[in-house]
């Protein structure tokens, strides 16, 4: 039985070209992968470097049940 939740999203740098303007409640259906999401969001698995549910990492596999705090930040450049 499927059932939608909410978590709070933050992307960040470049990828706030991606942020839905739901983010602060943005609704998944609970049991979705990290992976998924960013699927939903249309975001390319190469431009992601890290993800952090409720601040720790977690990988592509991590399954959101709802309730969570996700923040999805990029390869970092520079020098």
């Amino acid at each position: 039985m499927d059932r939608e939740s909410y978590i709070q999203l933050k992307l960040f740098a470049n990828l706030q070209n991606f942020m839905p303007s739901t983010a602060d409640n943005f609704a998944i259906e609970a049991g979705l992968t990290i992976g998924a999401l960013l699927a939903q969001l249309d975001i390319p698995e190469d431009k992601i470097k890290l993800v952090f549910v409720d601040g720790v990492r977690a990988e592509l596999t991590t399954i959101l049940d709802g309730g969570e705090r996700v923040g999805i930040f990029p390869p970092v450049g520079g020098g």
